[in-house]
């Protein structure tokens, strides 16, 4: 592997990509360090050593921000808002047509979307930047932290942070289109990848500190249990064989090959747990504004839901949080994969599935196949998912519990596809490649 690794460096074009991809990484993970523009870092610094955060929602920003978002840095917004307007316009496929016309259109179309998804991101991210502010002004972002964060809350400075950490967001976006143009992998998938990297010797050191060795031991073992079962199953496909008819044209033959149709166990990926846990939140955050803020008691329902539906260490909330990731895994599979489209164009180029008609049984036949594998890579999403929560009863770790829930498969995923681009790249220059 490592002389493998040589061998990338040693070719001029690949060593270009990979420096200008470290190069972006180190840009970004020093920019998750500087201060934004009327931040106190000292305050923030003491009240993040006194254990506060917001729990939740922020919890998962704060993850793939790589610990940015509790320092209120410039980047604090990280990839959520990105990530979050390319769901969006994933899902708006389905309901405007006119996305599903430019989806279908090809290269410019597909530009089209990319300069919608921009302006989403840009959108989203003034959003998330005003809830964050409001969160900071008000002493709740950290918890009940007595120290103030922004000591100076005028609406000029508020407007500047606004503006701070939406051109943030902005420069994380370019610099992600940057590393798939002109680096190895996918951009935004690798800056993903080191924001939750970073997080895990933090999260690792505090396991052995509070828990002892022998915690932090098993700890190790079920993670590297885990990533075996991670590895196992994302790179597990079914494959439908697809047959292609010889046709003439002119005096050539074309066709009579055989190819097939992978579909993978896990055709959702991390997008379940992400709208599980985004979800979730709701009853959570309807619950805080409903909280009085004169110190009287809160309505009934208030506490019903603070008990059962904000806790992630009671079986309800788990139960809750299962089902939601199964039913997200059977929703965004049915978006991602159409089974009337792929129907409609193996008709046309005349392919087919051996021993089904072309047409309608085969759309009902791979509609049939996906909802049957879809099971179980829901099951493994949930099982996945649930592992922070279970870590977080038997050795009283927090939602970002390093080796479970959408880090590992966000971690495994991003790098299993990098190492792939790799590898492709080094036996297109007659190299043996990383993987054997």
């Amino acid at each position: 592997m490592l002389s493998a690794f040589g061998r990338a460096f040693k070719t001029p074009d690949l060593r270009r990509k990979l420096l200008f991809t470290l190069a972006m990484i180190v840009i970004y993970r020093v920019g998750t360090f500087i201060p934004a523009p009327g931040v106190s870092y000292g305050n923030v610094q003491q009240c993040l050593a006194l254990g506060g955060t917001t729990g939740g929602i922020y919890d998962m920003v704060n993850l793939f921000s790589g610990g940015a978002l509790l320092q209120l840095s410039i980047f604090a917004l990280g990839v959520m808002p990105y990530i979050t307007a390319s769901i969006i316009v994933q899902l708006l496929r389905v309901v405007i047509p006119r996305f599903q016309e430019l989806h279908q259109e090809g290269g410019q179309g597909q530009q089209k979307l990319t300069q919608y998804t921009r302006y989403l991101t840009l959108a989203l991210a003034a959003l998330n930047a005003t809830t964050i502010i409001s969160l900071a002004r008000s002493g709740s972002l950290l918890g009940s932290c007595p120290l103030p964060i922004i000591p100076d809350d005028s609406i000029l400075m508020v407007i500047i942070l606004i503006i701070t950490l939406t051109a943030g967001t902005g420069i994380i976006m370019w610099m992600g289109e940057q590393i798939t143009e002109k680096g190895v992998g996918n951009g935004m998938s690798l800056l993903i990848f080191t924001s939750i990297a970073a997080s895990f010797p933090t999260a690792l050191g505090n396991i052995f500190k509070e828990q002892g060795g022998w915690v932090f031991s098993l700890i190790l073992l079920v993670g590297l249990v885990v990533i075996v079962a991670v590895v196992f199953v994302e790179q597990s496909q079914r494959r439908i064989p697809v047959q292609y008819a010889k046709r003439m044209i002119g005096r050539r033959t074309i066709g009579g090959t055989s190819t097939y149709i992978p579909l993978k166990v896990n055709m959702a990926g991390v997008i379940p747990v992400i709208f599980a846990s985004s979800l979730l939140m709701v009853p959570g955050l309807i619950a805080n504004f409903a909280t009085p803020k004169d110190g009287t008691a809160p309505p009934e329902w208030v506490n019903w839901i603070n008990s059962y539906l904000v806790r992630g260490d009671h079986p309800l909330y788990m139960a809750v949080y299962f089902l939601l990731i199964i039913a997200f895994a059977y929703f965004y599979a049915s978006i991602t994969f159409n089974p009337q489209e792929v129907s409609d164009n193996m008709k046309r180029y005349g392919g087919f599935i051996p021993g089904i008609r072309a047409g309608r049984p085969t759309e009902r036949y791979l509609a049939y196949v996906l909802n049957r594998i879809t099971l179980p890579g829901s099951l493994y999403l949930g099982i996945i998912a649930m592992i922070p929560l279970v870590a977080l009863v038997l050795v009283n770790a927090n939602q970002n519990f390093p080796f479970g829930g959408t880090s590992l498969l966000i971690v495994v995923g991003v790098g299993l596809d990098t190492i792939k681009q790799i590898d492709a790249q080094l036996q297109q220059r007659h190299y043996e490649g990383l993987l054997r």
